[in-house]
């Protein structure tokens, strides 16, 4: 079996930081995205013991006496898919307090632990939490992320954020890189359907394993068609009633159903964005995938079949640009929250992002290859009403090279994600 190409994580900075400054860190994420290929760099350099849950034994052990696990662990453990053993968190906490020092323990969890607050607030004050994603597209190509410091420059003109260097339409290589998506073990495979049925087959063991363990759910079946449901609806207002028609099923059980393929990584909510300077704000949050290579799979669209279709593919493609932005921001020394607006005059912004309490940006999302000012109908919105706090609006498009629109508005290649000026 090829394996699979490791390929640098903008993380890692960031994970050598945490463990000098906590004595816990988790490192928490989707199945297969790369955890404990990260963290275990540092077993031998660091001088970690690795212990994985995964392991009947370890799980078994950890569960049956969590206060002697723990009391009986090298100074310094990995602790890889610590959500198997849910009691450790409380006598982690005893271990900590007994002797604190940084960089004692380092879990990894394929479970959203902020999703789980009795988990999270057992550890409150003595760790601290890192999300990895899947490979962004900056790491497939090997590239610093500066996507995010260019685009809250301080720049006299928008467009210098992103240089005036041309590159190529993408074309059919955006399509491509959709349905791939940003899974390590996907790219030992040939482009295809040996790619779309590891996401398939990927999806099947997430729920019959990861999913029953963490609730007991009567109608199993009903999540792999509820997923298929969502990848329709990708980059959409959250609609529940929409996800239950089809099941049978109350709205509560189909909302307890999302929550959990929330909590292994696979779908989420992005909130809508609002302001006391601008009112008649939706407030419904839009669902996104959180891998557009999962999503393509369910849909059963290869790269092919995803160019030809320009209304989905400018409906995936403006998940694919959100989950780039995100899994540069979880790399980024500062804080980005990200958002997306719209109001009940149906004037909208794919993803507003705030950079501290100062800052905002706004970014639309265009599958086509050239840009009118119509485009910039909801970025101008935000501008004129939110001043200097408005640093830039800009319209991600396949095209060739980055224009300007005026005053803190350009619209840029969607190539600029990921590589440099």
């Amino acid at each position: 079996m090829a394996v699979p190409e490791l390929y640098p994580r903008h993380a890692a900075p960031r994970l050598v930081e945490a463990l000098e400054d906590s004595p816990v860190v988790l490192v928490h994420g989707p199945r297969q995205c790369g955890k404990t290929t990260l963290v275990r760099t540092l077993e031998a350099r660091g001088g970690y013991a690795y212990i994985s849950f995964d392991d009947d034994s370890a799980r078994e052990a950890a569960a049956a006496d969590p206060v002697g696990f723990v009391a009986n662990l090298p100074e310094r453990a990995i602790l890889d898919e610590v959500q198997h053993a849910p009691a450790l968190f409380s006598a982690l906490k005893l271990e900590v307090d007994r002797h604190r020092q940084a960089g004692r323990f380092l879990l990894t969890g394929s479970s959203h632990v902020l999703l789980l607050p009795k988990l999270a607030d057992s550890l409150a004050g003595r760790m601290q939490i890192l999300q990895l994603h899947p490979l962004s597209q900056a790491e497939l190509e090997r590239q610093n992320p500066g996507f995010l410091d260019a685009l809250f420059a301080q720049a006299a003109h928008s467009v210098d954020r992103f240089g005036a260097r041309p590159n190529n339409r993408l074309g059919r290589e955006l399509a491509q890189r959709i349905v791939t998506g940003g899974y390590p073990p996907v790219l030992t495979r040939p482009e295809g359907a040996r790619r779309a049925n590891w996401h398939r087959d990927y999806i099947d063991a997430l729920v019959q394993r990861d999913v029953r363990q963490l609730a007991r759910i009567s109608t199993l079946d009903a999540l792999p068609r509820l997923l298929a449901l969502a990848a329709t609806q990708t980059a959409k207002l959250f609609n529940l009633s929409n996800l239950a028609a089809p099941f049978g099923l109350s709205r509560p059980t189909i909302r307890d159903y999302f929550t959990l393929l929330e909590r292994v990584f696979l779908l989420e909510r992005l909130p809508p964005w609002h302001s006391n300077r601008l009112s008649r704000h939706i407030k419904t949050p839009k669902l996104h995938f959180a891998d557009t290579g999962l999503a393509c799979a369910l849909l059963g669209v290869d790269a092919t079949a995803l160019a030809a279709d320009r209304n989905l593919l400018g409906q995936i493609l403006e998940t694919f640009a959100l989950q780039e932005l995100r899994r540069q921001a979880a790399s980024h020394p500062k804080p980005h929250s990200f958002f997306h607006y719209r109001d009940k005059d149906r004037v909208e912004v794919d993803v507003v992002i705030e950079r501290g309490t100062l800052e905002l940006a706004a970014v639309e999302v265009k599958a086509a290859a050239t840009v009118t000012e119509a485009d910039f109908r909801g970025l101008r919105k935000l501008k004129d009403n939110l001043g200097e706090r408005f640093v830039c609006g800009l319209v991600l498009y396949d095209g060739e090279a980055p224009r300007s629109f005026g005053d803190r508005l350009c619209a840029v290649p969607i190539s600029a994600l990921w590589r440099p000026a």
